[in-house]
């Protein structure tokens, strides 16, 4: 089988086939979670509640970089200046840090450029099946794929709060998807970004990804594959590129997450903090884009939930990264573990790529509220699953927020 994956730079992968209907025939990956790792190096420290990040910040468009975040990388014996000038692709697993308040993410003016930003593919390579005895017995019954939809152009227009989110592994460029969401301490002027876990982190056997990017309306005109090759910045991201300087993911995707499997895909949300690689004009990237999507914890069981849209830039076969699509479906349930929160699960053709992008419901007063991501998918990419967005969640949530509250 092969998973479903964010991106590398790397040949394409193709979607494999499920043979039976059941459950354990699916073999559940992390599908469109992947955190495919080169070192097998330990977890991360369990005593840490979660991944704090602080990292470079910019007001004025001078990107400075934090005494304390000099400070630790030089403990770690990482010069910035060589940083920037490509000691970053060093994976050395004893440098890989892995620590949740070791996300260091300095800024490198121009490392985005459209080729990189369009290269970062889905990965060819096989996953073992899973083991689901530890369902709880109301999973669902498999739902009918629903075929995605190509959003019309312009993005900005139809989905603005949507964008891409690249980023550099041991195994190469990367790319999921991510949503814009209001920020309490900021009303009106969020820089908060939500995405999945395993798009900010590698779990169990890694650490924090680098070079952490978010580029809101990718593409935003919808041009072809054979147009982005000859693209320009300002047409692949023409509300710019924004830096993570602060991240954030559950301590659970930390220390259980997995490149197959199940395994923490229950609290594999991850929230980060963004900043204009440039320094803008001021504009936080909610004004940038126009909006900000509200974040419901207490969103209600299956049953009382309609149709969610999901959101995501698919890059692995039949689809090439560039363009943005939607599915709409009603949940069902998904268990994996006992000990773990149900999660949703609707039908979507969507692949590898889409991970990260948000769920959002229209609630009863008629506004949309983001509700999950995307987070696992079967290998034959007929449906999604995201998790239920529950205290642990509105905890990561609140920290990051609080730690720019007074910024």
């Amino acid at each position: 089988m092969r998973s479903i994956r964010p991106s590398f730079t790397a040949r394409r992968g193709r979607g494999g086939r499920r043979t039976s209907a059941s459950l354990t025939a699916v073999a559940l990956v992390s599908a469109l979670a992947l955190t495919a790792t080169a070192c097998d190096s330990g977890g991360a420290d369990d005593g840490n509640p979660g991944a704090n990040a602080s990292a470079a910040g910019s007001r004025d468009g001078k990107i400075r970089i934090p005494d304390d975040l000099k400070r630790r990388l030089k403990e770690h014996g990482i010069d910035i200046d060589k940083w920037k000038n490509g000691a970053w692709k060093d994976w050395n697993k004893d440098d890989w840090l892995r620590e949740a308040n070791d996300f260091i993410n300095p800024v490198i003016n121009g490392l985005w450029d459209p080729d990189r930003m369009r290269e970062a593919e889905e990965p060819d390579q096989g996953v073992d099946d899973n083991d689901l005895s530890g369902d709880q017995g109301v999973t669902d019954p498999t739902p009918q794929p629903v075929k995605a939809r190509a959003v019309d152009a312009p993005y900005h227009a139809n989905a603005a709060t949507s964008g891409k989110l690249l980023f550099d592994s041991p195994e190469g460029t990367m790319v999921c998807s991510a949503t814009v969401v209001r920020d309490p301490a900021h009303p009106g002027k969020s820089n908060l970004v939500w995405t999945a876990g395993h798009c900010v982190h590698a779990g169990k056997k890694g650490g924090w990804y680098r070079n952490l990017a978010f580029v809101p309306s990718y593409n935003d005109q919808a041009l072809s594959a054979a147009a982005l090759q000859n693209a320009s910045r300002s047409q692949v991201a023409p509300y710019g590129v924004w830096w993570a300087d602060a991240a954030k993911t559950s301590q659970q995707w930390i220390s259980e997450g997995g490149k197959t499997g199940g395994a923490g895909a229950a609290y594999d949300f991850a929230v980060i903090h963004v900043t204009p690689e440039q320094g803008g004009d001021g504009k936080s990237l909610e004004e940038t884009v126009g909006g900000a999507l509200p974040v419901d914890f207490d969103a209600p069981a299956v049953a009382n939930v309609g149709s969610v849209t999901a959101s995501g830039y698919p890059a692995a076969a039949p689809y090439d990264g560039g363009l943005l699509y939607q599915c709409q479906d009603e949940p069902g349930r998904l268990s994996l573990e006992r000990s773990d929160p149900t999660m949703y699960r609707i039908g979507c053709t969507m692949t590898g790529g889409s991970s990260g992008g948000g769920w959002v419901e229209t609630g009863a007063d008629g506004k949309p509220a983001l509700v999950s991501n995307t987070s696992i998918g079967p290998v034959n990419a007929g449906w999604l699953a995201g998790p239920r967005l529950g205290e642990v969640a509105k905890s990561l949530y609140e920290s990051v927020s609080e730690q720019f509250a007074g910024r």
